[in-house]
């Protein structure tokens, strides 16, 4: 069967139907008790001297922080100077964004690569209601919801036209994040039936996941892949990095991108050297090992993905921001917030389509540095690929990956590095988080 080459041409994908969208997005999902060992503990951490690093700019140090979950008008659709809305379209309809909520959410939107097609609709954006969730899709947060990204989005960069790399979840999103590519993969692997706690090579047999190939054609496969990635292109110029996730016995593993690396994955050496528990991330900063480049993705429970508490979300998030303030570090870095898939929710601007996977829906991104400017909404069209090029521009890596990181320009907007490096601006955490934020959810998702 000839696949579908381009989103744009995806008309076809469309007459599945919702009831079928709805089923495809909400498979059972893993039991929350059962554990895996982890098959290799990771290394002790060693120093590493990024300031001897020659950069093309005063940047030493790149956090790409990833979070779970939400759009541009979800939560940022009243931030002033941002391209926002109030009111979304509702199949042709206007319909007005209703209050959300900051704590815990009732169960998971639907957000699968077909349910994504539903919702843009050919450009439309107007139908992301969909199933018994999907009045939540259409729900906005407000300042007071989430005060810390507020306040530093208004102190730093906020990009009002970033987009996720893909149209869908969180698979190949953060594929996207680590390779500028997802390997083929429009949608998750499959957990029908069985448990699993991965989106890699040490996946169940029985789990796979559809790709794409470069003519078209479309086929099941393990989700285990070998093409180049950033690490790839640090470990060149000799550049230490870290990817820091959940490990293999934690809610929220699935997001440790490099599992889906066969020479990652399945070797000892390499998985002990730049796989770290993200548990261990704020002692690293504290104790001086962090590295130059760090990917930094949560557990499930602090994550914002619905239906956990995106008020303990963010007080974790504030957690590794203040860490890095009140550090060393923070003289020379950048650190690149942002929010892997559009996760069900409204946003109004249609994602331009650079190829048969994407872009996604908006997503926010705000950039926080010394270097930052300050206050500014910057209209950069950017996507997850746009942090790789601005990596590989700054550390002059002198190659690129794929055609997206080629493309992307290096989110410059956001920062004047002519400026005086301005002051930390380290933040409380939140008290009006209600309740634990590991207890187990109603609903799980994935």
């Amino acid at each position: 069967m000839r696949a579908r080459r381009a989103v744009g041409n995806l008309g076809g994908a469309l007459a599945i139907g919702l009831a079928f969208v709805v089923l495809a997005c909400s498979a059972p999902d893993v039991s929350n008790k059962r554990e895996f060992p982890p098959t290799v503990p990771p290394a002790p951490p060693a120093p590493f001297d990024a300031s001897t690093i020659d950069t093309r700019w005063p940047i030493k140090h790149v956090v790409f922080l990833i979070k779970e979950n939400r759009t541009y008008d979800h939560l940022f659709g009243t931030f002033p100077g941002g391209n926002g809305t109030t009111v979304g379209m509702d199949r042709g309809q206007p319909r007005p964004l209703q209050p959300g909520t900051d704590q815990r959410v009732p169960g998971d939107i639907p957000h699968c690569y077909n349910c994504a097609l539903v919702a843009w609709n050919g450009g439309q954006n107007d139908q992301f209601d969909q199933g018994p969730m999907g009045d939540w899709a259409y729900t906005q947060l407000t300042e007071e919801q989430l005060p810390n990204y507020w306040h530093w989005a208004r102190e730093n960069a906020l990009f009002d036209n970033f987009f996720a790399s893909a149209i869908g979840p969180s698979f190949p999103n953060h594929l996207f994040t680590i390779a500028a590519q997802s390997g083929g993969a429009h949608d998750n692997p499959r957990r029908d039936g069985f448990f699993s706690n991965t989106f890699g090579c040490d996946a169940p047999s029985q789990q796979l996941v559809e790709i794409v190939d470069s003519e078209g054609q479309t086929s099941m496969v393990p989700p285990c892949f070998d093409f180049l990635t950033e690490g790839d292109l640090l470990n060149r110029a000799g550049i230490l990095w870290a990817h820091y996730s959940a490990s293999e016995t934690q809610r929220g593993y699935i997001w440790s991108a490099f599992s889906a690396l066969r020479r990652y994955r399945e070797d000892p050496t390499a998985w002990a050297r730049y796989m770290r528990p993200v548990d261990r991330v704020i002692q690293d900063i504290h104790d001086g090992y962090l590295p130059a480049v760090s990917w930094i993705t949560p557990r499930f429970e602090l994550s914002e993905h619905p239906e956990y508490s995106f008020c303990a979300g963010e007080n974790w998030s504030t957690e590794v921001i203040d860490a890095i303030m009140k550090s060393p570090y923070w003289k020379d870095t950048a650190i690149f917030l942002t929010w892997d898939d559009y996760g069900g929710f409204y946003d109004h601007v249609p994602p331009p389509q650079v190829d048969g996977f994407g872009f996604g829906f908006r997503v926010p991104l705000i950039v926080i540095s010394p270097y930052a400017r300050q206050g500014v909404v910057t209209h950069e069209l950017g996507e997850f690929s746009s942090v790789l090029r601005f990596m590989e521009d700054n550390y002059r890596l002198d190659r690129y990956l794929t055609d997206r990181d080629r493309n992307a320009t290096p989110l410059l907007s956001a920062f004047d590095f002519t400026q005086e490096p301005r002051k930390p601006d380290p933040l409380p955490l939140r008290t009006d988080c209600e309740g634990d934020p590991f207890s187990p959810p109603a609903q799980p998702g994935g």
